[in-house]
């Protein structure tokens, strides 16, 4: 295998990527890109980054044995990568913090950012309150309903929550909702786009600064598993938790990557988010990637229990390691992820988001089909305090 070295100088992973922008955005994509080549490598840059994951963060992240499930299933040891001990409670700060200090050296003071789930925007407005930025939220209507504690949350730390009641009023309706937004503001906004998706350079600069989970596995897996896993797991939407925890691994040859897609009520019935096992390839809010569209090339409207992961379409780099055959992909339904939520509860006392849930579901599917003696590695991105109200209703219980 040759070394992993993309995306290429025009922000493509193979033919996915690109930048597919109106051209009053051209600009600022260009501002940005030279500002990320300036101080991705800059010393003092680094030092900042590393020094406020630790300190504020909370950084690094344990690993952790999840002993009682991987006996209960009888096969292979399961660990977790806990992300979501991070402060706000995702792996979401990463980015947001990173994309925040870069910010600030542009000179630029007003933040917007779109949210699903919430745990982005959580984690920009808190960034935002740290460093005396303006910061503006965009979020589905529909997800501002199922996600009220996070709504709550972003206003506590000052940020302004813009709900969208345009299209399905979800994920992919905020994102639309932010660019036009950053088109109007171009000149004083710095847009913290919170997924490994959009044009160039976000799909590389966000997989960068989440690649802290994947390295921070690296040195640790040796240390209190033994050795690297067998395999990663990690949920997909947009894909930053992934491509995390997959980008320093994907040199590793003998580790497999595992996404996991939200199969929604089941890929046959239509009514689902996942991209990469169904969708087609097309252009969605700045880049070629995969796409759920019908045969005009229209946006269809996605499901899935969890917010986070209700979009319809991948960060590039997961449609390259899909085609190149690094990573596989597999989807998971509502009821297998709530069933996977309940077990991790009441068996390893987590309480996981439903994204991560997904994750678990096929962490529980694969671990009985492999020796006690190999590995699986779960990306834990989130914890599911947000999730609670989502979950009784489910259960048909009144909070």
């Amino acid at each position: 295998m040759k070394p992993y070295d993309f995306p290429d100088a025009t922000g493509h992973f193979g033919p996915y990527g690109g930048v597919f922008v109106a051209e009053t955005l051209m600009h600022a994509l260009a501002q940005l890109r030279q500002a990320y080549a300036k101080y991705q490598n800059d010393p003092d840059f680094l030092a900042e980054f590393h020094s406020e994951l630790r300190h504020f963060v909370g950084r690094p992240t344990p690993v952790y044995h999840a002993r009682r499930w991987s006996e209960e299933l009888g096969g292979a040891q399961i660990w977790f990568k806990r992300e979501d001990l991070n402060h706000t409670g995702a792996h979401k700060i990463n980015n947001s913090l990173g994309q925040a200090l870069l910010a600030r050296r542009m000179g630029k003071k007003r933040i917007i950012a779109e949210t699903g789930a919430g745990q982005h925007g959580v984690a920009t407005a808190t960034v935002c309150a740290r460093y005396g930025m303006e910061c503006i939220v965009y979020m589905g209507s529909e997800d501002v309903k199922r996600q009220a504690p996070n709504v709550y949350r972003m206003k506590l730390l000052g940020a302004t929550v813009v709900p969208v009641e345009s299209g399905s009023k979800t994920l992919k309706d905020a994102l639309n909702e932010a660019l036009r937004d950053w088109v109007t503001n171009v000149e004083d906004t710095f847009y913290i786009i919170g997924t490994v998706a959009g044009p160039h350079p976000y799909p590389m600069m966000v997989r960068n600064f989440h690649s802290v989970i994947g390295e921070e596995c690296i040195e640790q897996m040796p240390q209190y598993a033994g050795r690297q896993p067998d395999y990663v797991l990690a949920c997909v939407g947009g894909g930053s938790n992934a491509m995390g925890i997959f980008h320093p691994y994907i040199n590793h040859e003998d580790v497999k990557l595992v996404g996991v897609e939200a199969a929604g009520h089941g890929i046959a019935s239509g009514h689902h988010a996942a991209s990469l096992s169904a969708g087609q390839v097309g252009v969605l809010h700045g880049n070629r990637t995969y796409v759920i569209q019908n045969e005009d090339g229209q946006v269809q409207e996605t499901h899935s229990v969890s917010a986070g992961l209700d979009y319809p379409g991948v960060g590039p780099e997961h449609a390259w390691l899909k085609d190149t055959g690094r990573a596989r992909y597999v989807g998971v339904t509502d009821d297998e992820a709530l069933a996977a939520f309940h077990h991790c509860c009441r068996i390893e006392g987590i309480i996981p988001a439903l994204e991560t849930a997904h994750a678990l579901a096929e962490a529980a599917r694969l671990a009985p089909t492999l020796p006690k003696d190999r590995i699986i590695l779960v990306n834990l991105s989130g914890r599911g305090d947000k999730d609670i109200n989502t979950v009784a209703t489910q259960a048909g219980i009144e909070l």
